[in-house]
């Protein structure tokens, strides 16, 4: 028996196209987003190279999430894993298990997507290249030509490279962007707002990781550092303390935006889950589920960085009560026209997390009840209460979460490793190449660091 519609089980992107007006049904919004697919072509450096392991790996979950139709990967070897998304086990099984399929002919007629020197396929549909280089990652549509260097790379770019993809994927199926697949898009971590094709003398390597921080909030943005964290190069992340917070558990819904919510997952606390995913990468976790606020407060030895996720006001408003040293807010866009919106505060700032969030508590979101996706459901007998928790819950998609966590973490890593401080940075998935950034001043890094592995 379909289980009844409600805001525990709605997917979260076809109500893109139920709050716009563009499906009259939650069936038909659906119902686009299975007309929704990807091809990814993988060259023979897959087999070698961890930042194209875990570019696909990253592409594939953001786009399966959000291409109902399917990703299927072709050209993938038999061979081991060397991405830190997924040890001890082989390429192909992890793609599986993100829910991938690898084929050796492309079944579905779809745009496609080349990493590495895969032989770029004949069709008129896009195809983009991920690349990247330094701090810098993007897609290039493949009849263009060219790619960055992607031999020396820091962890994360590969990461920026793939959300592009499929933010570029997904504005082509949805058809609300004409130049999707006509551009190129990226960015870089290093200077936002920067030209990401070309090469940054002033980008610094990699040398220093944070060691200790705080985690609020594991929803579609948590789970986003999360996925971010593994990927940076420890040495030993078992000397990594992550304090885990929410008090939420994982529900149907959050399996379309969240990137560790899977399934097996629904109805498991958000904070066990994630601990498990991350203790199985070799971080050392602690878990609080109780709710964040204004009485939260942080003890001596406990992190003194926070990274928050949270969509909430009054929550956001308390950042500046628990005593941390350095927090960075991450927050994104709501509804059609702008869930590909994205922000980052840090603090200390010119403004107090009181200053900037106060006077939104309580402040009602637009109303898309007259909407006829929603006003079919009324007919079907949903109650008041029902309709208005559904209208309420916001347009979103993974991978706008994933560019704002890579944002996040990569304030921390620039402060760390030599480079600007950022007040604010703020863009919208749809032009990745107009992010703006207000920089700030701010004292040395001082809560905790651990040395890289590797550089670049």
């Amino acid at each position: 028996m379909e289980a009844i519609l409600d805001n525990t089980n709605l997917h979260r992107t076809a109500k893109y196209f139920m709050d716009s007006g563009r499906a009259d049904t939650h069936e038909e919004a659906i119902g686009l987003l299975r007309h929704f697919g990807l091809t990814v072509h993988v060259g023979p450096q897959i087999a070698s190279s961890a930042h194209h392991q875990t570019a696909l790996l990253t592409l594939v979950n953001v786009a399966r999430r959000t291409l109902l139709g399917g990703v299927e990967v072709v050209g993938l070897p038999d061979t081991p894993s060397i991405s830190p998304i997924a040890p001890a086990t082989t390429l192909k099984d992890a793609v599986r298990g993100l829910g991938a399929h690898a084929v050796k002919e492309p079944k579905g007629r779809w745009p496609s997507a080349v990493i590495g020197e895969a032989a770029v396929p004949k069709s008129k549909l896009p195809c983009w290249r991920l690349t990247w280089s330094g701090w810098r990652g993007g897609v290039i549509p493949a009849y263009v030509g060219g790619s960055l260097d992607e031999n020396r790379a820091m962890a994360l770019a590969p990461l920026i490279a793939a959300s592009a993809c499929a933010a570029e994927a997904f504005a082509f199926h949805a058809e609300d962007h004409l130049m999707a697949g006509r551009r190129t898009s990226g960015l870089s971590l290093w200077q936002p707002g920067h030209d990401w094709l070309r090469d940054d003398e002033t980008e610094a390597p990699l040398l220093f990781l944070p060691s200790h921080l705080w985690l609020i909030g594991l929803g579609n943005l948590g789970q986003a550092f999360a996925w971010a964290l593994t990927c940076l190069p420890y040495s030993d992340r078992n000397k990594v303390q992550l304090v885990l917070q929410d008090f939420d558990r994982i529900s149907a819904s959050n399996e379309s935006t969240s990137l560790l919510a899977f399934p097996t997952d629904i109805g498991c606390r958000k904070t066990r889950a994630v601990a498990k995913w991350m203790e199985g990468r070799g971080f050392d976790t602690c878990v609080n589920e109780r709710r964040f606020g204004a009485w939260t407060r942080r003890g001596d030895d406990e992190p003194g960085v926070a990274l928050c996720g949270v969509d909430n006001a009054l929550a956001r408003a308390a950042l500046g009560k628990p005593g941390y040293g350095l927090v960075v807010e991450a927050g994104l866009g709501a509804g059609p026209e702008a869930f590909r919106s994205l922000s980052i505060h840090t603090f200390p700032a010119s403004r107090s997390p009181e200053e900037i969030w106060s006077r939104q508590v309580g402040e009602a979101t637009g109303n898309v009840e007259n909407m006829p996706a929603y006003q079919a459901l009324k007919r079907k007998g949903m109650d008041a209460c029902g309709l208005a928790q559904l209208a309420s819950r916001t347009v979103a998609v993974p991978f706008v979460g994933l560019i704002a966590g890579c944002l996040t973490v990569s304030e921390l890593l620039r402060r760390l490793n030599g480079g600007c401080a950022f007040e604010i940075v703020s863009g919208s998935a749809a032009a990745l190449s107009a992010v703006e950034a207000v920089p700030i001043s701010a004292d040395p890094y001082g809560f905790g660091h651990l040395a890289a592995s590797k550089y670049f």
